[in-house]
């Protein structure tokens, strides 16, 4: 059968969805096709769940650790079945949302696999979509006639090429949404946001974990200080790291439920191993090569209006390899629908993108390191405000953090701003509505913050900029 529609989008993730609500508002009849779950693996998989499970992390670290509160500590008792349980409550409770979505904005949905046809009798351009139902070989396909096509297809969990993923005892981090029980003993490849978040929660749920990368540093893209006080936070919470170790298929010796890994400095033997090295864009099997669409390195490329090689098919999100976000792939959704009804939509600011790491400390960033300003050869002045000099912080325990902000010694602009510390993953927020303003740091240090309270040390670092900072 077949359906005519303004807009077709493949993938009802986070950017598909959010898509499919912004062009409802513009008068765009729209569809969705979605193999799985609406909300995709932010929702299912990834944002959500984790930092449903991190909360629990936080709550058993916390009763371990009450007596830095004047309160008794006591051993928690781990059930990972009600940790899944109240995970799962959350995600079930946020995907009704969605389906109410949809449903407000009526947005058809088609469940199945999607695939771009190339010039047919449908159309005369690529773009018509076939919706085919694998697990239904009778089923025939459903056939959806459109204006434009939006690629939101998102990613995957990239494995090792010398240690598949085998989902028993080599894990993913898709994997770890269904972990039944705590290992005693865990390795996690890859000293990136995902592995750290997830060693930081292994931990608190009382693993022992060891984190290995293979580079120089833990979270390579972040300022340099921060990357040294998370991992001198994380060492001191338990986990142990190996920096510079980098695996081959003859260091590693895999049982049936157990791996052994051969580092530099001796071998060690985990329960389970989790590769956590990054994600790999989901363009299989699209149809690609039905239409003018160009990829590089598996990611597809697009203008700045996120067109492809066929101006009416758009893409954005994970597929097209800019920072694999959810909040980026929202805002690359609702640019390119506003582009494609005409609208004139704002270019998206990469640098004014925040940058979080939910590890206990937390982590946010946003704008440039300075490891990239010298790289382009930027001047800037740079200036660190310890978390010891803001009250809320010390009360919390967060003493041991700190900010950096990096200004233009010309102009005062805000070049960057990282965290390390409690709330950090809120107070980044401040940082980029002063970014997307364009305020100068003074600006920043002259607005009135509450006390106490931690987004003081966005107002310290705002000051100390100036050089008039009150309590540094």
């Amino acid at each position: 059968m077949a359906y005519e529609y303004d807009l077709v989008i493949l993938g009802g993730g986070t950017a598909g969805y959010v898509a499919a609500i912004k062009a409802s508002q513009l008068g765009l009849k729209t569809a969705i096709v979605e193999k799985e779950n609406l909300g995709g693996t932010c929702l299912h998989k990834g944002c959500i769940p984790t930092k449903s499970m991190l909360k629990s992390a936080e709550v058993a670290y916390s009763m371990r650790n009450a007596d830095l509160y004047g309160i008794g500590s006591v051993t928690p008792e781990i059930d990972m079945s009600k940790i899944q349980g109240r995970k799962q409550e959350v995600v079930d409770r946020m995907h009704g949302g969605v389906k109410h979505l949809m449903k407000k904005y009526k947005v058809d949905i088609f469940n199945g696999h999607g695939r771009i046809l190339g010039p047919s009798i449908f159309s005369p351009m690529a773009g018509t979509v076939a919706v085919e139902h694998p697990e239904d070989e009778e089923a025939e396909s459903e056939i959806l006639i459109n204006q434009h096509v939006l690629i939101a297809t998102g990613s995957h969990p990239r494995p090792l090429p010398f240690l598949p993923f085998d989902h028993e005892v080599v894990l993913s981090s898709d994997d770890m949404m269904t972990l039944d029980h705590i290992p005693s003993r865990m390795a996690i490849i890859g000293g990136g946001v995902i592995g750290l978040e997830f060693a930081s929660m292994l931990t608190d749920l009382g693993a022992e974990v060891t984190v290995i990368e293979a580079g120089n540093h833990i979270i390579p893209h972040e300022d340099k200080d921060i990357a040294a006080q998370l991992k001198k936070s994380l060492e001191a919470r338990g986990i142990t790291f190996k920096i510079g170790s980098a695996l081959d298929e003859s260091r590693i010796d895999k049982q049936e439920q157990s791996i052994t890994l051969k580092m530099d400095d001796g071998e060690a033997s985990f329960d389970k191993v989790l590769v956590a090295i990054g994600r790999a864009p989901n363009t299989d099997d699209l149809g690609l090569a039905n239409t003018k669409i160009k990829l590089d390195k598996g990611y597809i490329e697009t203008n700045v209006h996120y067109q492809t090689g066929d101006a009416h098919i758009y893409a954005v999100g994970d597929v097209i390899g800019n920072l694999q976000l959810a909040h980026v792939a929202t805002k690359e959704a609702i640019a390119a629908v506003e582009h494609m009804a005409d609208e004139n939509p704002l270019p998206l600011d990469y640098n004014g993108v925040p940058r979080c790491i939910y590890t206990s400390p937390e982590v946010a960033a946003i704008g440039m390191t300075e490891e990239g300003l010298k790289q382009q050869n930027i001047d800037y002045s740079a200036h660190k405000v310890p978390f010891a000099a803001v009250g809320k912080a010390v009360i919390s325990h967060g003493d041991k953090g700190f900010g950096k902000i990096l200004v233009d010694p010309g102009t005062k602009d805000i070049l960057g701003l990282s965290l390390i510390g409690p709330g950090a993953t809120e107070l980044i927020n401040e940082a980029a509505l002063a970014k997307f303003l364009d305020a100068s740091a003074l600006e920043l240090g002259s607005a009135i913050h509450a006390h106490p309270s931690i987004g003081e040390v966005l107002m310290e670092l705002g000051l100390d900029a100036e050089d008039k900072g009150i309590h540094v």
